[in-house]
C-alpha cells in the first residue's frame, strides 16, 4: 500500500470522527468508562513487569512504600493509556477493534479524557517522587511523554517502525521498579528492558497481520500494511530469534536460576517454531498469526513469573540462612508468592496498541 493510500485513510479517519464527535461532547459517562480509558490490561502488564524489577532489586522497600510505588506506576501506565485514547480518538472511531472505546462511543469527550489523563499523570509522578526518589519519578514522567509524544503523536502515523521504536515505552516499567528501590539503573533491569523491547514487534505484528484492513482504513502504517505479509513474517522471525537470545541473558549473567533457565529454553523453542510456521504459512492462513500472538502473551508472563519465583526462592533461602546464624541479607523478606503470579498471568491479555 502506497503513502497516498495511507494518507487518504488518515483523512477519512479524521473526517469520520469529526462527524461523529459533535454529539460526544457531553455523554452520560460512568466510572467504568474512565477505567476503560486507562487500558486496564496494558496497565496490568506494566505493573506486573515493574514488580519484577522491584523484586529483583538488591534493596527492599517497606510495605507502605512498595504499595505507593505500585500505585504510582499503575497510575502512570493508566495515564498513558488515557492520553493515547485522547489523541487517537479519530482513528479509534473507524477501526473495528477500537470503535467501542469510550470516546468514539460518545461516552466521554476528548476534553474530559485529556484532563483526566493529565491529572492522573501528575498524580503518578508526584506520588512516586514522594514515595521513592526523583530519578524514578523522572523516568516515569519520561516514559509517559515518550509514549504520547514520540509514539502516539509521531511514530504511529508516520513510519512502519512505529512499534519497534515506540516499544521502548512499554519496556521501561521493570527499570522504573528497580530505580524506585535503588535510585539508579543496573544491568539486570536493562536485560528485562531488552527482552520486552524485542518481544513487542513480533507480538504486535502477529496481531496486525490479521488486522491489516483495519489499520489501512485508519491510515496507520503498520508493517503488514506498507510492506506486506511476507516481509512482516520475515521480520517477526528475525525479532523472535533476537528475543530468544536476549531472554537467556538473566540466566547467563546469574540474575536467575534453574527455573528461569528451563522455562526460557522450552518457551524460546516454541516461540521460534511458531514464528517459523508463520513465515512459511500462506496469506490466507490467519491461524498461524493468531497462535503466535496468543503464545507471545503467555511467553512474556511465563518468563517474568519465573524470575519472580527464582528471586522468591533466593530470598527464602537467604532468610533461612540468616535465621541459622550464617549471615544477614538485604533480601530478608520473601518476594511475591507464586499464587499471586499465576493469578496475574491468568487475567491479563495484552492486545492494545
Amino acid at each position: 500500500m502506497n503513502v497516498k493510500s495511507i494518507a487518504g485513510g488518515e483523512r477519512r479517519a479524521r473526517f469520520a470522527f469529526s462527524s461523529h464527535s459533535a454529539h460526544s461532547l457531553a455523554g452520560h459517562w460512568s466510572v467504568s468508562d474512565f477505567v476503560a480509558l486507562t487500558k486496564p490490561r496494558v496497565m496490568m502488564l506494566a505493573v506486573f513487569t515493574a514488580l519484577v524489577g522491584l523484586s529483583s532489586a538488591p534493596v527492599r522497600l517497606d510495605p507502605l512504600t512498595t504499595l505507593a510505588t505500585v500505585l504510582a506506576i499503575a497510575a502512570g501506565a493508566g495515564a498513558a493509556g488515557v492520553l493515547n485514547m485522547w489523541y487517537d480518538a479519530d482513528i479509534d472511531a473507524v477501526m473495528t477493534r477500537t470503535a467501542m472505546r469510550p470516546i468514539p462511543r460518545g461516552k466521554i469527550s476528548r476534553f474530559e479524557a485529556l484532563v483526566f489523563g493529565l491529572v492522573l499523570s501528575g498524580f503518578a509522578v508526584a506520588v512516586l517522587a514522594l514515595a521513592t526518589n526523583l530519578t524514578a519519578a523522572a523516568l516515569l514522567a519520561g516514559t509517559i511523554l515518550f509514549y504520547i509524544i514520540v509514539y502516539t503523536a509521531w511514530l504511529k502515523r508516520a513510519t512502519r517502525q512505529n512499534i519497534v521504536i515506540g516499544g521502548a515505552a512499554g519496556a521501561l516499567p521493570p527499570v522504573i521498579g528497580w530505580v524506585a528501590a535503588t535510585g539508579e539503573v543496573g544491568l539486570e533491569p536493562l536485560t528485562l528492558f531488552l527482552i520486552i523491547f524485542l518481544w513487542t514487534p513480533p507480538h504486535f505484528w502477529a496481531l496486525a497481520l490479521n488486522r491489516t484492513d483495519d489499520y489501512a482504513r485508519a491510515g496507520v502504517p503498520m508493517l503488514p500494511v506498507v510492506a506486506g505479509r511476507a516481509a512482516t513474517t520475515r521480520q517477526i522471525l528475525i525479532y523472535s530469534g533476537g528475543l530468544a537470545l536476549a531472554s537467556g541473558l538473566p540466566w547467563i549473567f546469574g540474575f536467575a536460576g534453574a527455573i528461569y533457565g528451563g522455562i526460557v529454553a522450552v518457551c524460546g523453542a516454541i516461540f521460534l517454531l511458531l514464528a517459523r510456521q508463520l513465515n512459511r504459512s500462506i496469506g490466507t492462513d490467519r491461524r498461524a498469526a493468531h497462535r503466535l500472538f496468543v503464545f507471545s502473551i503467555f511467553y512474556l508472563f511465563a518468563l517474568f513469573a519465573a524470575l519472580l519465583i527464582d528471586h522468591g526462592n533466593s530470598s527464602l533461602s537467604l532468610m533461612r540462612s540468616s535465621h541459622d546464624g550464617r549471615g544477614v541479607s538485604v533480601h530478608a523478606e520473601p518476594r511475591l508468592p507464586p499464587d499471586a503470579v499465576r493469578s496475574a498471568c491468568s487475567t491479563v491479555n495484552f492486545s492494545e496498541v
